[in-house]
């Protein structure tokens, strides 16, 4: 999850990133931001010529939690939690 979401933002997001990774008793957390403003949005995945589309689907399916916040600036960070 924590690639995908990194990849995601770099493919997508301007081709730079900040990663957060923190932990508490009950869960790892993760946090993406980047520079785009546009949310991630689901598309059909590609099964014949390898261009994605499995990931949104695979973030969402493997996370207890999942938001969209905006900044910094005019990007956005994702937050995914995942419990312990």
């Amino acid at each position: 999850m924590v690639s995908e979401l990194a990849t995601n933002a770099l493919r997508h997001g301007g081709g730079h990133c900040i990663l957060e990774l923190s932990a508490t008793a009950d869960a790892a957390n993760v946090a993406v931001s980047d520079l785009n403003p546009a949310p991630p949005h689901e598309r059909t995945p590609d099964l014949n010529d390898g261009t994605g589309g499995f990931g949104w689907h695979m973030i969402c399916h493997l996370t207890d939690n999942v938001t969209i916040t905006p900044g910094p600036g005019q990007g956005k960070t994702i937050h995914a939690r995942l419990t312990r």
